[in-house]
């Protein structure tokens, strides 16, 4: 079991560190992606350390001009909506961020037998920013290119799902001992869109790491329709948010595939009692699954109690003992 933002905003110590440090600057810097990596692995007994980064340090190291700002997200400063803006996205390549390399060769010698886990945005979450210029709730100018545009619509995705395999490609050549593929926006989309503007290059993604033979995870939050396609994209695990029951899950997706998941974050603010109950019952409808990866079915929420995260922890550990 392990947690997604598992090393993040809940915790004071990563609170602490990054006080005065702004987010990009954190995720180029070596010392600060070790220090916060292996946070939750000092304080809770995970099984897997997950690599601390974010979606859009990719896009940043081939000379994107974007920024996180507090409280809204990455903010691209020209958005992307044309061929000319689409053919400055350059390949990336290892020497870009050399900084992944030092710090996933540092992790995984502290970890020892724990497993690191690399992590990369999507190409359709990718490319939402940098079409939208930041966070959107309708990504209706990224949907107007998809529908209108196929042609220019797929030089950006295969421009991305380049620079998305060659950043996992970094991290496991340095150490990483699985990787998983967060397309975070992906729910918005019908099965039929996801089918014809996103599946062949989450596809081509999970086809060339097969290669690294490492365990990959494919995840996107409110995907529930969309489960039978992440499988199908080639992944050998895919994550569930909390909408599927992990028995509903199970039916979903290609035969051989593990599923990860899928307590609902905000169960962490019930009493012990609730959480307890709610966490037993992802662990009898995981049984029907063809492998297991405990997970929230989402990141830690920002305000979680850390007690609340290492007591599940253990929880979780007691019941699946043997």
């Amino acid at each position: 079991m392990w947690f997604m933002r598992q090393a993040g905003r809940s915790l004071p110590e990563y609170r602490r560190v990054r006080a005065d440090v702004p987010m990009l600057e954190a995720c180029a810097r070596p010392d600060m992606i070790v220090e916060i990596t292996m946070q939750p692995v000092r304080r809770y007994e995970v099984d897997a350390a997950i690599y601390f980064s974010d979606i859009v340090v990719p896009l940043k190291a081939i000379g994107v001009d974007l920024d996180i700002k507090s409280g809204v997200g990455p903010v691209v400063a020209e958005p992307i909506r044309d061929l000319d803006g689409i053919k400055r996205l350059r390949d990336l390549e290892p020497g870009d961020v050399p900084y992944v390399t030092e710090a996933v060769g540092e992790l995984v010698g502290e970890l020892g037998d724990r497993p690191l886990i690399g992590f990369a945005g999507g190409p359709f979450t990718l490319a939402s920013y940098l079409i939208e210029g930041g966070p959107s709730k309708n990504h209706e100018h990224t949907k107007a290119l998809m529908y209108g545009e196929p042609d220019i619509w797929a030089e950006l995705m295969q421009r991305l799902s380049a620079i998305t395999l060659e950043f996992l490609r970094v991290q496991v050549a340095a150490g990483a001992s699985a990787v998983q593929l967060f397309d975070s926006w992906a729910g918005v989309l019908s099965a039929e869109d996801y089918r014809t503007g996103v599946l062949p290059y989450s596809s081509w993604i999970f086809e060339r790491l097969a290669a690294l033979d490492v365990p990959r995870i494919h995840f996107g939050v409110g995907t529930g329709e969309l489960l039978g396609l992440l499988s199908e994209a080639g992944a050998d695990v895919v994550g569930v948010d909390w909408r599927v029951p992990l028995d509903k899950a199970a039916q979903r997706v290609q035969p051989g595939t593990a599923l990860q998941g899928n307590l609902d974050p905000a169960t962490l603010f019930a009493p012990w009692s609730a959480v307890a109950e709610r966490a037993r019952d992802v662990l009898s409808r995981a049984r029907a699954a063809e492998g297991h990866v405990f997970n929230l079915g989402h990141g830690v929420l920002p305000s979680t109690d850390p007690d609340a995260l290492a007591r599940l922890t253990d929880f979780v550990h007691q019941e699946t003992a043997g």
